[in-house]
């Protein structure tokens, strides 16, 4: 007897990765984040690695900021950058915190937080997370063909 293809859910695994692919993108090269720590006003870079409607997962390097800042329940302010000058400000409680070392051996601080859904930033994530899904989605990859989608 043959195997079934779920093309159903090769198609949803498909759309996740392209999703992970171009959140990365975003975090990486478009939108600056940075968390502010109330304690000296100290702001400083974090990396999202993650993110959906209610959480994202946060790397930053193991000493930047010191663990005592990124303790279980502790809420933390992130700032999302989507120019030089103007961001939105998301509150984020932290539910899981772990020591994690990259290929290279360099050593994170790696959390799960939870947003703050009634404040005013978070529809701005959400409508963001809602573009990066829907562009997984549907977006096509250019390879040099001769068709044009768009004027």
């Amino acid at each position: 007897m043959a195997d079934i293809i779920d093309f159903n859910a090769r198609r949803e695994a498909n759309i996740a990765n392209k999703k992970r692919q171009f959140e990365r993108i975003f975090f990486q090269e478009v939108i600056g984040c940075y968390s502010v720590i109330e304690e000296g006003n100290q702001i400083f870079p974090i990396e999202i690695v993650d993110i959906s409607e209610s959480g994202c997962k946060i790397q930053v390097p193991e000493n930047a900021a010191g663990e005592k800042n990124f303790e279980i329940d502790s809420e933390i302010s992130i700032r999302m950058y989507f120019t030089k000058k103007s961001f939105i400000t998301l509150v984020a409680k932290i539910k899981r915190s772990d020591i994690t070392t990259d290929k290279s051996g360099k050593q994170f601080l790696e959390m799960g937080a939870e947003f703050d859904q009634s404040l005013p930033g978070h529809n701005v994530l959400k409508s963001f997370v809602q573009f990066v899904s829907s562009f997984a989605e549907y977006s096509n990859v250019d390879n040099n063909t001769k068709k044009v989608y768009f004027l």
